[in-house]
């Protein structure tokens, strides 16, 4: 009988030094699209997808992120005393229990793989989600639960996959497809970061992943690949032609790279326009901006 998908690993150790001096003192995982942080996007998608326990690999100087999810008894008084029940809302719908969330320190910074590696102990022998809070995803039903609803018809390994453009491939994990079946590809080879040229697609990985207890194995005996780390790629790709195998699922949705600044932005502006309390004054002034802007050429 196949387990449910239950647990999460976010890999959170990143300095998230493209974001300097912001991520100076704040962590990256909680600078805001509007006013929440992007790890609690990345909450609320696991919690849609059925995840009940959450698994931070960190680093120094992430202690921000920790407080974050504590409970806030002086701010929930002051909001009680003056009635702001929307507000408070909000602020509990960031609480997490005790013995819900748990922390562990990457001592150092060997790459995502290893990063997975760091969470075995809490693993055991389940399967498990990996999400990459840089990966912002707005989708009508969340990602992940496209893909725990995917993963209990094929079991086994799935990745998220967009396409992305042929020029692009080589900043990414590039599949090789054996079988297309429209939403649900069959993996024959996986590929960290090629060169253009030796791409075997254009379907690359995204952040989210619904990964079989083997693969912590494999990356016991792991060596250094693209980059000089330990790449997660490289491990699920040893999974490639086992009875479990590897597939790729194209998802519903629009995802936005916040590692990067221009995603940032993007994903800043797509949310605000989401939002009825924004969406009227943003428009507005986007089309101010866009009317006066110069043209190209």
């Amino acid at each position: 009988m196949q387990h449910k998908v239950t647990k999460a690993i976010f890999p959170v150790a990143g300095l998230g030094t493209r974001f300097l001096p912001a991520t100076k003192s704040v962590p990256k995982e909680i600078m805001t699209l509007v006013d929440r942080p992007l790890v609690q996007y990345a909450i609320d998608e696991a919690r849609a997808a059925g995840i009940k326990e959450f698994i931070f690999v960190t680093s120094r100087g992430k202690g921000a992120l920790e407080d974050y999810f504590d409970h806030a008894p002086t701010l929930e008084r002051e909001l009680e005393s003056k009635g702001k029940d929307e507000l408070l809302a909000t602020l509990k719908s960031t609480y997490m229990d005790s013995g819900e969330i748990a922390y562990i320190r990457q001592h150092r910074a060997l790459g995502l793989g290893h990063a997975v590696w760091c969470a075995r102990r809490l693993i055991g022998n389940e399967p498990f989600a990996v999400m990459l809070p840089d990966d912002v995803i707005s989708a009508d039903v969340p990602c992940l639960k496209q893909m725990v609803d995917a993963y209990a018809e094929t079991g086994g390994n799935m990745v998220a996959a967009m396409e992305v453009p042929q020029d692009k491939t080589s900043s990414y994990g590039i599949l090789d497809v054996a079988e297309d079946k429209g939403s649900i590809v069959q993996v024959k080879g996986m590929v960290e970061k090629p060169k253009v040229e030796d791409a075997p697609s254009n379907l690359a990985v995204i952040g989210r992943y619904i990964l079989s207890p083997k693969v912590l194995d494999n990356l016991d005996n792991a060596s250094h690949g693209a980059g000089g780390e330990i790449q997660l790629t490289d491990a699920i790709a040893q999974e490639i032609g086992s009875s479990e195998g590897v597939h790729g699922l194209r998802f519903n949705g629009r995802r936005f790279d916040c590692g990067s600044k221009a995603g940032f932005l993007q994903a800043t502006v797509a949310f605000g326009l989401e939002r009825d309390d924004l969406k009227d004054d943003l428009q507005a002034y986007l089309d101010e901006v866009c009317g006066t802007r110069p043209l190209a050429g």
